[in-house]
C-alpha cells in the first residue's frame, strides 16, 4: 500500500507569538509538526503495519521544514520529500505544488491533518484532493482500509457520521483517532541518516488571497477588587456588570 502525508510545520502551541513590522517574528520560536498532521503520520504508520506498503510524507516551505520531516521519519516514515515554497503562496498555491509533485505516483491513500493550529483554515488538503480527483472524508475519528475501500467514522459537529468510500481517497485526521508515538533513539538516529528530497514547482499556481496585515489583538484588561460582606459584594458585582460591562 502507498500511503502519503500531508505535513505542515507550525508553531508550538507553547509558544509566544511575536508580530514585528507587520510579520510574525518565527526567529526563535520552536516549530513542530501540526499536530492534526502527527494524527495523519501515526495512522499512516498503522496501515502500514497492518497492510505493508511505504509512508511518504511531502511538505511545502523552507529548509527549516527539514525539522518536521525528520520528525515524521523518526517515527516510521520510509519517505520524506521538500516541494519548495512558491513565493507568496497561500492555501491554493501550496495544494497546487503539493498536487503537481503527488501526480507523478499512484497513492492508495492520502492522509492529512483536519486543520492546521496556525491558521485553522482546512483548506489545503481538500484542495489538493479536488485538483487530483480524488474522492475526501474530513475529520475522520476511525479509519478501517480494506478491499480497495476506506470506511471513514467522522466527526460531524458532536455526532459521528460512517462514510464509505472507494480508494484512492484522501482522509483528514481529526484529534482523537489515534495517539502518536514517540520517535525512538534507533529511529531518530535513523532519521538523520536518510535523504530529503527536495523539489521545486514547474508551474506555481498564483496565490488567491493576500495578507493585508498581520497585528496582535491588544488586551486591555481591568482588574477592580470588591470589598465588604458577601451580600455588599454581589451588589457591587452587578452593578459594574450593569453599569461597567453593560452585560446585563
Amino acid at each position: 500500500m502507498e500511503i502519503l502525508v500531508l505535513l505542515k510545520q507550525t508553531f508550538d502551541t507553547e509558544a509566544k507569538i511575536t508580530v514585528k513590522d507587520g510579520h510574525v517574528v518565527d526567529d526563535d520560536v520552536t516549530l513542530v509538526i501540526n499536530p492534526y498532521d502527527e494524527y495523519a503520520v501515526e495512522e499512516a504508520l498503522k496501515l502500514r503495519e497492518a497492510q505493508g506498503g511505504a509512508v511518504t510524507v511531502v511538505s511545502v516551505g523552507t529548509d527549516r521544514v527539514e525539522e518536521a520531516l525528520r520528525r515524521a521519519l523518526a517515527m516510521g516514515a520510509d519517505e520524506a520529500v521538500l516541494v519548495e515554497a512558491p513565493a507568496g503562496a497561500d492555501e491554493l498555491t501550496v495544494a497546487h505544488a503539493l498536487a503537481e509533485w503527488a501526480s507523478a505516483k499512484q497513492w492508495d491513500i492520502v492522509l492529512a491533518g483536519n486543520v492546521s493550529v496556525d491558521s485553522g483554515a482546512g483548506q489545503v488538503a481538500l484542495r489538493f484532493a479536488e485538483v487530483l480527483g480524488l474522492p475526501h472524508v474530513a475529520a475522520a475519528l476511525k479509519l478501517e482500509v480494506g478491499d480497495g475501500k476506506a470506511v471513514v467514522h467522522r466527526d460531524a459537529e458532536g455526532d459521528t457520521e460512517v462514510l464509505e468510500v472507494t480508494l484512492p481517497t484522501l482522509v483528514t485526521a481529526q484529534q482523537g483517532l489515534n495517539e502518536p508515538r514517540y520517535p525512538s533513539v534507533p529511529g531518530i538516529m535513523k532519521a538523520k541518516r536518510k535523504t530529503i528530497a527536495r523539489v521545486t514547482p514547474a508551474a506555481p499556481v498564483a496565490a488567491a488571497t493576500v495578507v493585508q496585515s498581520v497585528f496582535q489583538a491588544q488586551q486591555n484588561r481591568r482588574n477592580t477588587m470588591i470589598k465588604g460582606s458577601p451580600a455588599e459584594q454581589a451588589q457591587q458585582l452587578v452593578q459594574l456588570l450593569r453599569g461597567e460591562a453593560k452585560v446585563v
